[in-house]
């Protein structure tokens, strides 16, 4: 019976190990590629709707122009998405990091006016219940943590440049 009893016990700890070396393995690669993945993953956001804000055909485009009425929309929207292209392409080159970051800190408080400004297209019930634009803004919340986390590789990236 002691036998036994070791034996599953000995089993338990292969599996165990395996499981961590598999563990230990999909760590790796995560740390190795996600850094990369997220300055793609914001690149190609900022890129694709500022494309979309350039060529008019941004779902936001209506949103912003009436969030910033001091400016003509014809003007602003595709100004604003010309700025949103950059900040995309700088966070894609690593030694433009600085850059694009300061061009997102610049721009992304401005993306949450419409909380502000506009409460009855981004709540259907005040505080908590958004609409899908109130959605669309939220979401620069992980915007922000993606760039801080960006922005934590800025020194090790000058190091390397």
């Amino acid at each position: 019976m002691a036998t036994s009893e070791n034996e599953s016990k000995d089993t338990l700890t292969v599996y165990q190990e395996r499981l961590d070396a598999l563990d230990a393995t999909l760590a790796s690669k995560m740390d190795r590629w996600s850094v990369p993945a997220l300055r793609a993953a914001v690149g190609a956001v900022f890129i694709w709707f500022g494309a979309l804000k350039v060529l008019g055909v941004s779902p936001a485009g209506d949103l912003v122009a009436s969030t910033v009425y001091i400016l003509p929309p014809e003007f602003f929207v595709p100004v604003l998405g010309v700025w949103e292209v950059i900040i995309g392409i700088c966070l894609l080159y690593p030694p433009l990091t600085r850059v694009g970051l300061l061009l997102l800190a610049l721009q992304l408080p401005g993306t949450f006016l419409p909380m502000v400004l506009l409460p009855e297209v981004v709540y259907t019930t005040f505080p908590y219940g958004l609409t899908v634009e109130g959605q669309y803004i939220v979401k620069n919340l992980v915007i922000i943590a993606g760039a801080l986390v960006l922005g934590s590789t800025v020194r090790d990236e000058s190091a390397s440049v």
